[in-house]
């Protein structure tokens, strides 16, 4: 195979058809010839790229690059193939490295506390935004979740909500009584009822509104997030999200199950949930405690 020629060809086309940036041509150029290099004329098959993975994670290069990497090799011989310069696509059954999944964070609780307090609850909008921060962490919703919930969602008396999560599919999670009292609180305040005032209701089902009385977004949901962690000065990026993992952790350090922390996430799979037992150094260090033989003192 005239690997040198076949690169030429491929990055020409690149550049001259598919009319790539000069980012993507460099790194094409970049992964292509260092794979080149690697091979010193050898025939090239399955057996020759696969040992130029190990190569690269022998290196310490990560996944990250690796999957790179394969995925250049893919394209290019992706398109020699289709131009009928090769017969077979060499790396076309060659699996992906699965990349690490990133450890979320997790805010301590005096952290939650902190952040909660920046919203003046003396302004509508303060009120709105404590409610929010107090759901989220009181039942562990996603942003989409949250901006969708409606008034007949909320059963006060069980203190449980109606939630659609993702393929539409329904769960009912509970809520704590500081949350059904927070949200009771917010859509009994008189200014969410004043016509003419700015945040007079136009929507009568949702329970979140924006200033000007509609159902608040998920893209507003995430702008109040910013603007409160700017006042608070904590450290980190904290979103919807981060509270999303700090209670199922909290909730993890405090004995509940993982099957339990599975429902009432709404995750599809247990496998999704157990990453929160990787989270937990407080978790790690009681379970260390249990199960060292040597861990009591004497």
């Amino acid at each position: 195979m005239e690997l040198s020629k076949y690169v030429y060809e491929f990055i020409h086309h690149l550049e001259v058809v598919k009319n790539a940036s000069v980012h993507t041509l460099r790194n094409y150029r970049l992964d292509l010839k260092a794979f080149e290099s690697f091979t010193k004329d050898q025939a090239v098959d399955k057996k020759l790229i696969r040992s130029y993975l190990a190569h690269l994670q022998m290196k310490g290069v990560s996944k990250r690059t690796v999957l790179r990497h394969l995925s250049s090799l893919r394209s290019m011989f992706k398109y020699l193939l289709k131009e009928k310069k090769i017969k077979e696509n060499p790396a076309a059954d060659i699996g992906s490295p699965k990349l690490d999944k990133p450890i979320p964070k997790a805010l301590s609780y005096p952290e939650v506390q902190e952040f909660f307090d920046q919203p003046n609850t003396e302004k509508f909008l303060g009120l709105r935004d404590r409610s929010i921060m107090e759901l989220f962490y009181s039942s562990g919703l996603r942003i989409s979740e949250l901006a969708g919930i409606n008034r007949g969602d909320v059963n006060f008396q069980a203190r449980s909500l109606r939630v659609r999560g993702k393929g539409k599919k329904e769960r009912i999670v509970p809520i704590t009584q500081n949350v059904a009292k927070w949200i009771q609180k917010y859509l009994d305040d008189p200014r969410r009822y004043e016509e003419g005032k700015p945040h007079f209701q136009k929507d009568p089902d949702a329970i979140f509104l924006n200033k000007w009385g509609k159902r608040l977004t998920t893209r507003s949901i995430d702008r109040l997030f910013k603007t409160h962690l700017q006042k608070s000065g904590l450290a980190g990026n904290i979103t919807p999200h981060t509270i999303r993992h700090t209670i199922a952790t909290h909730w993890l350090e405090n004995g509940m199950d993982l099957k339990t922390i599975q429902v009432l996430l709404g995750h599809a799979s247990l496998g999704t949930t157990t990453i929160y037992t990787r989270v937990s150094s407080k978790l790690k260090r009681e379970v260390y405690e249990r199960s060292h033989p040597r861990a009591k003192k004497v």
